[in-house]
């Protein structure tokens, strides 16, 4: 019986084709998709809330008690006691001028008063003598008025003679200068050496105990402002810090004559952190308005994007890109990306992911 001979297939063929027949018998199926993770997390519902209107304008921190100190005399600057930064006390000495020009003045008048005295005296004498004299009418009328006119003007002399001496010790008393208050030393203008003059200043200090804040504003923003009005503080560009309030103190009628804004003064808050010559940006609340508020902490910055972590109705965190505006008090304004009554994430969110659920810790409305 002959058989019928079959052609040789090779063994990879055969594994291909087994391979493919039993793909057949199965449904394909999609890849499973990656599951999140569980992040726990304060949850809180977005809610629009009344804002003021801010009206902002940059401010700085000054001294209200400040003093140039300059001498009263023309002299040399013999020493210099204190340096820039120092706390000095009230009647500390602060420099000393050289006073051998007003020593000498000194001395003079000190000359002038004893010559004064003697000539006082001597005419006291012939007062007394001619004064008996004309009692017993032994010399003339005409001879006593001249020997009592005399005694007047040695008088008057005398009296001349000490103010004179008076002025000059005044004058040696400011060869030396001390502090007119407890305060700290914030400019030194001349070295030892240099001649100080009337009117020119060489040393510069306020007290950092008594600081206000001062603005100036346009008509508009000036005409709605009272004393005792509460304004906010912030540092000028330092985003991160707090607001604290302030009170307006004085409202300076006058209007600048080049840039037509008035001067508005404002007392800082007890245990306030700021120092004297800082820039403030000043906020003036100008009427009302709605908006949305964060937590500072609910903002993120994602490789330069902006934006909050939303909890959408099957507790599944997405990041959302917002826009946001002034931050104040730990909060931050959400001026586009978000909608009241959505959820967001408040904070423990530095980890997060998009896709992650999140199991609510509480939190409440924003």
């Amino acid at each position: 019986m002959n058989h019928t001979s079959l052609p040789s297939i090779p063994a990879t063929v055969l594994l291909v084709l087994s391979l493919t027949l039993s793909g057949c018998g199965e449904s394909s199926k999609p890849p499973a998709a990656a599951v999140g993770t569980n992040v726990k997390a304060p949850v809180m519902t977005v809610q629009r809330s009344v804002q003021p209107i801010i009206s902002s304008a940059p401010g700085t921190v000054v001294a209200e008690q400040q003093a140039q100190i300059a001498s009263r005399l023309t002299g040399f600057i013999s020493a210099i006691n204190v340096e820039e930064g120092q706390n000095v006390a009230a009647g500390q000495r602060l420099f000393t001028v050289d006073p051998s020009e007003v020593q000498g003045q000194l001395s003079q008048a000190q000359a002038a008063l004893a010559q004064a005295n003697a000539a006082l005296a001597d005419a006291k004498n012939d007062y007394a003598r001619f004064g008996n004299l004309y009692k017993e009418e032994a010399i003339p009328k005409l001879q006593w008025d001249k020997v009592r006119l005399q005694y007047q003007v040695a008088q008057q002399q005398a009296v001349a003679a000490r103010a004179g001496l008076n002025t000059a010790g005044a004058q040696m008393r400011y060869a030396t200068l001390t502090a007119p208050f407890a305060g700290v030393i914030t400019q030194k203008l001349a070295n030892v050496g240099d001649l100080a003059t009337p009117g020119r200043a060489v040393l510069v200090m306020e007290n950092p105990a008594r600081l206000q804040v001062q603005t100036s504003v346009p008509a508009e923003i000036f005409s709605r402002l009272k004393l005792g009005d509460s304004v906010s503080l912030q540092l000028d560009g330092s985003q991160n810090s707090d607001a604290i309030n302030g009170k307006i103190a004085r409202l300076v009628a006058a209007a600048d004559p080049v840039t037509r804004s008035y001067l508005v003064k404002i007392d800082l808050p007890g245990g306030h952190p700021y120092k004297s010559g800082m820039y403030v940006k000043v906020g003036f609340a100008s009427g009302e308005r709605t908006a949305i508020r964060v937590p500072q902490a609910a903002v993120l910055d994602r490789v330069g994007i902006i934006g909050v972590f939303v909890v959408d109705a099957s507790s599944i965190a997405h990041f959302r890109m917002v826009r946001t505006g002034a931050s104040e008090n730990g909060q931050v304004e959400i001026q586009a990306g978000l909608s009241a009554g959505e959820r967001i994430v408040t904070s423990g969110n530095t980890t997060l992911q998009s896709g992650d659920k999140v199991v609510s810790t509480g939190g409440g409305n924003v």
